[in-house]
C-alpha cells in the first residue's frame, strides 16, 4: 500500500502546486487548511505517517505541531516531518529541527529536491515500521513460560524449546 502524505499549507496556491506534483508522482494524500485541522488528522491511528508542514499556519504553527507530534509519538510510529517554509535564516532552519522536524525546504522549492525529500521520507518511515516489526518477532521468540508440573519445573522459550529441571527441595 502506498505510504499516505498529509499536507499542512494554508495557501491555496502552493496546496496546488503540491497536490499537482503529488498526484503526478503517485503520492496519495490527504490536505489540512490549517493546524487545528492538521492536529485532528494526526491523532487518528491510521493518520499519515509522512507529513509536508507550513511552518506559518492559522491556529496552530508548524513548529508547535512538529512538538506535538513528538511529545505524543509512540515507540511504535515514526512520523517523518518536512517543513516547508519561506523562512531562510539558518535560526530558522535550527529551530525547525529543535522542534522535531526531520527535513526542512524552503519556498519555492525545486519539484525534484521535494521528490528526492519525500523519497528518503518515505525509505525512513518504511525502515522504522520494519524496526518495530522485528523487534516484536524478537520479543516473540524470546518469550520464556515458566511452570511447575508434580515438582518438575517447565521452561518453555518462544522458539519452541522446552527445558525440564527438578524443582529444589526446600
Amino acid at each position: 500500500m502506498p505510504m499516505q502524505i498529509l499536507v499542512v499549507e494554508d495557501s491555496p496556491v502552493y496546496r496546488q502546486l503540491l497536490s499537482s506534483h503529488l498526484q503526478e508522482w503517485g503520492f496519495p494524500f490527504t490536505i489540512a487548511k490549517d493546524g487545528s485541522e492538521a492536529w485532528t488528522l494526526l491523532q487518528r491511528p491510521d493518520c499519515p505517517k509522512l507529513v509536508l508542514l507550513d511552518w506559518v499556519l492559522p491556529d496552530i504553527d508548524g513548529i508547535e505541531l512538529c512538538r506535538r507530534i513528538r511529545l505524543t509519538g509512540s515507540r511504535d510510529s515514526y512520523s517523518y516531518i518536512i517543513l516547508l517554509t519561506g523562512k531562510d535564516g539558518k535560526k530558522d532552519m535550527l529551530e525547525a529541527m529543535q522542534a522535531g522536524a526531520d527535513d526542512y525546504l524552503l519556498k519555492p522549492f525545486d519539484q525534484l529536491e521535494l521528490k528526492a525529500r519525500l523519497l528518503v521520507g518515505k525509505r525512513i518511515v518504511g525502515l522504522h515500521e520494519e524496526l518495530v516489526s522485528a523487534e516484536s518477532n524478537i520479543r516473540r521468540m524470546n518469550f520464556v513460560e515458566v511452570g511447575t508440573v508434580k515438582g518438575t519445573v517447565l521452561v518453555t522459550v518462544g522458539t519452541g524449546e522446552t527445558w525440564v529441571a527438578k524443582a529444589a527441595a526446600r
